[in-house]
């Protein structure tokens, strides 16, 4: 498969995955959620429960956490920048998904798709792209210059924690996926 789209795909991992009907309640505590039994990446991940739901909750509070920070989108963004510049169709797809849901913003999420990190953008998403982007090449890249231009859009110290987090956490999870499995076309039903 290849082409970033905000499409829905499947995902198959190279390695066996638990079968739902092996899980535990030690696996479903670690999924934090029932319906997460259903997808063959946590079905995999869940060989670890602890580490499954450390990995779970530790990605509920980057982007669902709303006690100040970084809205929801931009949240968003900043993972579907990260996935892009790694080369992670299937968490881009999901993350561009939800940067155009929460922002309205189609159109602008698709060129991040289309044409990659270096795709114009408005001060502020550009701001977020840029930091997520240098994040996800080496975190020595980045540096004060994406810092004060996250600042210069407008971002406060809870914000800007929130583009690193964001970027950070998928920079591991790009990585992750990526040496577990593949994207597919989603299945019809």
């Amino acid at each position: 498969m290849t082409g970033f789209t905000q499409d829905r795909l499947g995902w198959t991992p190279w390695l066996p995955p638990l079968a739902e009907e092996e899980l535990t309640e030690e696996h479903h505590e670690a999924l934090v959620d029932r319906a997460r039994a259903a997808s063959p990446y946590f079905l995999l991940l869940a060989r670890d429960p602890a580490v499954l739901h450390a990995r779970t909750k530790t990605d509920n509070d980057i982007f669902h956490n709303a006690d100040g920070g970084l809205p929801r989108a931009e949240r968003e963004l900043a993972a579907t920048a990260t996935s892009r510049r790694n080369g992670c169709v299937f968490c881009a797809s999901v993350h561009a998904r939800f940067a155009s849901h929460h922002s309205k913003r189609p159109e602008d999420v698709q060129r991040l798709l289309d044409q990659g990190v270096g795709a114009p953008q408005d001060a502020r998403w550009q701001a977020v792209v840029d930091a997520a982007a240098a994040l996800a090449s080496t975190p020595s890249d980045l540096g004060p210059e994406h810092i004060d231009a996250l600042r210069d859009a407008g971002l406060d110290d809870l914000a800007v924690s929130d583009v690193i987090h964001a970027a950070a956490f998928f920079n591991w999870a790009n990585r992750l996926m990526l040496s577990l499995g593949e994207p597919v076309e989603e299945a019809t039903r």
